[in-house]
């Protein structure tokens, strides 16, 4: 047994080892150029030039401050594939934007990391939260009479209602966000319900049901509602070891595939930025007989299935994106630093 563990370890650090300091790939039939579009992101961008799509800061000779506050790119704008005196491939920016003056007004949105459509609901609805802490938040204490449940238009009667906040959301306790190596509980998913608009302040206030996803009832709480953060970052590789977990998938089911959100345990006190790439591992023990015949768990060295990428982050947990998957992913599936 302790020899298959040596081995396995082994396997691991050599796989680092190598993985440290590799050179660009350009992917398969990368263009010389390519001339930015409506519904274009950087991710997708990237891919056509890279085997590795979350290289792209290093062809772009991009330094920490840059991928945090990125130049924008826009529709228009045409990207070109040259090499450096040492023949190294990197990219650089022709730009077909008008400059702002009194004569002219830019109206394209820069293109985004990922499709914007995909995560913008994550972005201002579901979230985390930490134990308890919607114990404190405004409650439904009545209905409208004779409903049990509200839906769109219906009233309910809140306490603890900020008077001079006029749009809330409406969620319910959730599930609890354990850390699969320490069983810590991390936080709760709570499940969002629907919006709801003040009408008349008070103790209680009186609500009018605005959008219903779930049945709405007496004991659920509300918090203000927030705009969605408007964000420019760009892919990358965290620059230090991330040794995570996927520990849900959003929808209550155990598998997730491309286009999927899933929840890690690793967030804010940990280093996780907006935009971080992980690889997304294999995560597999069998069952084998020593040689006294007594069942051991035998880890199968990781396999890379795909790659998630960080759109929202939480103190100790994050939101990510599977933006390439082999198969499903599966929860306690590894989250690392590709």
């Amino acid at each position: 047994m302790i020899r298959i563990m040596f081995a396995f370890l082994l396997a691991i650090a050599s796989a680092l080892c190598c993985a440290a300091g590799e050179e660009l790939q350009l992917a398969d039939g990368a263009p010389t150029r390519h001339i930015v579009v409506p519904g274009d992101t950087l991710w997708g961008i990237s891919g056509k030039f890279l085997k590795e799509p979350w290289r792209w800061p290093e062809i772009w000779r991009m330094n920490r401050e840059e991928i945090k506050s990125p130049h924008r790119i826009y529709p228009g704008d045409v990207i070109i594939l040259e090499r450096d005196s040492r023949g190294k491939p990197r990219l650089s920016l022709q730009s077909a934007r008008l400059l702002p003056t009194i004569h002219s007004t830019r109206i394209e949105e820069g293109i985004p990391a990922i499709p914007p459509n995909v995560i913008r609901p994550f972005l201002s609805h579901p979230l985390i939260v930490e134990a308890n802490s919607l114990d404190s938040a405004a409650r439904i204490v009545a209905t409208q009479q004779d409903r049990v449940y509200l839906g769109n238009g219906d009233l309910a009667y809140v306490a603890n209602a900020d008077p001079s906040r006029e749009d809330w959301q409406i969620y319910r306790n959730g599930k609890p966000l354990a850390d699969p190596v320490t069983n810590e509980i991390l936080g709760y998913e709570a499940f969002y319900l629907g919006t709801a608009r003040q009408r008349e302040p008070g103790e209680p206030a009186t609500f009018e049901i605005v959008t219903m996803k779930q049945e709405i009832g007496r004991g659920d709480r509300l918090l203000p509602a927030i705009r969605p953060p408007l964000v420019s970052y760009v892919p990358h590789k965290p620059d230090f070891p991330v040794d995570g977990r996927v520990i849900s998938v959003y929808g209550g089911v155990e598998a997730a595939g491309r286009g999927s959100i899933v929840t890690i345990n690793r967030g804010a006190r940990d280093g996780i930025e907006i935009g971080h790439v992980l690889a997304i591992e294999r995560n597999r023990l069998v069952v084998e007989r020593d040689e006294y015949d007594v069942k051991v768990m035998v880890p199968i060295p990781p396999e890379r299935i795909g790659l998630l990428f960080v759109f929202r982050i939480f103190e100790r947990l994050s939101y990510g994106l599977v933006v390439q998957s082999e198969g499903t992913v599966d929860i306690n599936d590894f989250a690392r630093t590709p």
